[in-house]
Order: C-alpha cells, then structure tokens, then sequence
C-alpha cells in the first residue's frame, strides 16, 4: 500500500480475542508466545491470526501492526493510545 492510500477497513469487526492477539502480535510474540500468554492451542492462534489479516485486508504481521497502528487499535510505548469502549460500551483505559 502507498503512503497515500487509506489503509483497509475491517471487514466486520474484530472480537475482543482478536484485539487481544493483535495487541500481543504488536508487542512482538510468536504465536507460540501469545498461545502460552491466553492459555489456549497454538493452532487456536494461527487460526486466529489467519482471520485477523482476512477481516483487516492485511498480508502478514507487519501490514497488521501498521493497520492496528493507524486504526487506533494498538497503542505502543505510549504513541497512539486512546481509550477503547468495551463490549458493554464503558471506556477501557
């Protein structure tokens, strides 16, 4: 993508799982890792992680990070942090 293009909208919304791999996608984890961190199968991650980069039209976790990044939806080392609402519409800090 050039850097004048706007980056892809989800196609539909992420779950809060997802938002929580993404978050740990972004802080640099393997998936092996973030299957260890959330206690769940590493091919629950992949599986995970395959429908994350469907739903965000992105091709690997690099245009992932970038899209989190640019979305609002990661925040790293205090850049581009914002408070997210929650499922039950309460803002998450």
């Amino acid at each position: 993508m050039a850097s004048n293009e706007t980056p892809p909208q989800v196609n539909g919304s992420l779950s809060e799982r997802e938002l929580q791999i993404v978050e740990l996608v972004a802080a640099g984890l393997t998936n092996q890792e973030i299957s260890e961190q959330l206690e769940i199968s590493k091919r629950t991650v992949d599986n995970h992680i395959s429908n994350i980069l469907t739903k965000t039209a992105t091709g690997n976790r690099v245009a992932l990070v970038r899209w989190a990044l640019q979305w609002g939806k990661v925040c790293l080392n205090d850049v581009n942090c914002c408070p997210l609402p929650s499922l039950d519409g309460e803002v998450v800090s």
